[in-house]
């Protein structure tokens, strides 16, 4: 059932511009994979083989400090929709960063979000598609507000202290380069 491609096609694209949730997989070659839900229209398709996402500030910055280190980087996508599909990109991730020659050019891709972060650059190795059958229908009711709410409260020099205090290293104690 499952199927194994080398980029994205038309198809799959549309797949992925309908999905309003994605997650992101990271591990460096020691310690914990991290998992991350994501959302809030961060995600674009740049080609076949390459696609990005915004990352906004948060409690930690797992995604950043395995990307540095290892640069293994999965994506998946579930339909919670009436057609049921999982789609999975395998690659490897680059951190794009605001001063970054590639940062202007990338960001005006994404909606303007307080807390950005970083771009997390993905460069698609493979993917695999399977069936998801046992995947639960779901509706969407809303976006949450709270991590824009939250963003703006602390504004671009509370954003930074945030970073530079609580998301400098991974749980592992591996730097994050924030």
């Amino acid at each position: 059932m499952a199927a194994f491609f080398e980029q994205l096609d038309e198809k799959l694209m549309g797949f992925i511009r309908r999905q309003k949730m994605f997650f992101v997989a990271t591990a460096a070659r020691e310690g914990r994979i991290n998992l991350s839900p994501k959302g809030m229209d961060t995600f674009r398709v740049l080609s076949p083989t390459t696609a990005a996402y915004l990352d906004l500030t948060g409690s930690g910055a797992e995604t950043a400090a395995h990307v540095l280190h290892d640069g293994r980087i999965t994506i998946m996508f579930c339909s919670f929709d009436d057609k049921p599909l999982i789609l999975r990109l395998y690659g490897r991730g680059e951190s794009i960063r605001a001063g970054d020659d590639r940062w202007n050019t990338l960001s005006k891709e994404f909606p303007a979000l307080p807390g950005a972060r970083q771009i997390v650059l993905m460069h698609i190795e493979s993917l695999q598609t399977s069936c998801g059958f046992a995947v639960p229908r779901y509706e969407l009711i809303e976006e949450r507000p709270m991590l824009v709410e939250w963003s703006n409260k602390k504004g671009e020099a509370g954003l930074a202290e945030y970073r530079s205090k609580k998301t400098r290293t991974s749980i592992d104690g591996l730097p994050t380069g924030f």
